[in-house]
């Protein structure tokens, strides 16, 4: 196992969030999926950007997110991912940085724009994702520091950065390099049609090199073909070192090939928005794995994360998340 510096290395596409609240006719006026992530471009995206009510613009993507997680827990992250010298550019780069987490990507001079994605959150607390890629879809395998992802214990990768070709082999190159140091390789299926568009080549991912697989039912349930969840875990239990499952409201399952182990959800007074729980459900458990505690005390800290995302508009923690832990005596002072 290579010289460690890093609890985790995450890798994704670098995009710059915007979030408004919207009426659920929106969903239909604007012909949108509801609580899917679409691709769409350039047009696309400034049409629907005229449309939308004032937002909130924070850098994001999910491994960015989930970096962002692990670094409120008071873990040492770092991301890769592509942005353009652009505005939105600048907005990703600071942003990201100023939540702790190391971000040495030297931003492209030419190309696309800094990709965003257009998040509509309606009164139910649904989060439907419309994604212009923009230069992120560009991440090339040169730009991957091969030293930066052996110096990690994990490796985390994002489902949705599986679209673009030349970012598919980015990943591929990542993950064998952290293969090749003896560390953990982590994987998150992000959406439930990434997962049909992705099929047979994520069953040998499971299957081959990905220890910790997180996804929620539903892509689950894609993944193995089937609407039962006790099915679902069967069909993937022993296929990877740990599966989470995210169940929303009825809290989690932590899945090792001898036991599972089920997590409830914590409480949560007014659920405001869902963007980002899968992602802070997954910064909590990577960061009590990366620091040697055993896998319910990791799922624990993955509900908290979660708890407090979904509890206000945005995919970032908004308080502490290590502070917020010891406040619940899932942590030491």
């Amino acid at each position: 196992m290579g010289e460690q510096h890093y609890d985790v290395v995450g890798i994704g596409n670098a995009i710059v969030d915007v979030i408004s609240q919207e009426p659920e006719s929106f969903i239909a006026d604007n012909d949108l999926v509801k609580g899917a992530m679409t691709l769409i471009d350039t047009e696309r995206a400034e049409r629907l950007y005229a449309k939308m009510a004032p937002a909130i613009e924070t850098s994001g993507g999910s491994a960015a997110n989930t970096m962002a997680g692990v670094a409120s827990f008071g873990g040492k992250v770092s991301y890769i991912g592509k942005v353009r010298d652009d505005q939105l550019g600048t907005v990703f780069g600071h942003d990201i940085r100023a939540v702790g987490v190391d971000f040495d990507m030297t931003s492209a001079t030419d190309g696309p724009p800094t990709g965003r994605c257009l998040v509509v959150v309606t009164p139910d607390a649904a989060r439907t994702l419309n994604t212009f890629l923009g230069i992120s879809s560009l991440l090339h395998p040169n730009d991957v520091d091969l030293g930066l992802v052996a110096s990690a214990k994990v490796l985390y990768c994002e489902g949705y950065i599986w679209d673009i070709d030349i970012t598919k082999q980015a990943i591929r190159k990542a993950v064998e390099a952290c293969g090749a140091a003896g560390n953990k390789v982590s994987f998150t299926l992000s959406d439930s049609f990434c997962v049909e568009r992705h099929h047979s080549e994520w069953l040998e991912l499971v299957d081959g090199p990905i220890d910790i697989l997180f996804g929620n039912d539903d892509e689950i349930f894609a993944l193995y073909e089937t609407k039962d969840l006790d099915t679902a875990v069967a069909a993937v239990q022993g296929r990877c070192e740990i599966a989470c499952i995210t169940l929303g409201a009825e809290g989690s399952l932590v899945v090792t090939p001898q036991e599972v182990i089920e997590i409830p959800a914590e409480p949560v007074d007014n659920v405001v928005d869902t963007t980002g729980a899968g992602d802070l459900y997954a910064s909590g458990f990577l960061y009590g794995y990366t620091h040697g505690l055993d896998l319910a005390a990791c799922g624990h800290l993955a509900s908290l994360a979660a708890a407090e995302v979904i509890s206000h508009l945005g995919a970032r923690s908004q308080v502490s998340l290590h502070d917020l832990a010891v406040s619940k005596g899932l942590l030491a002072p």
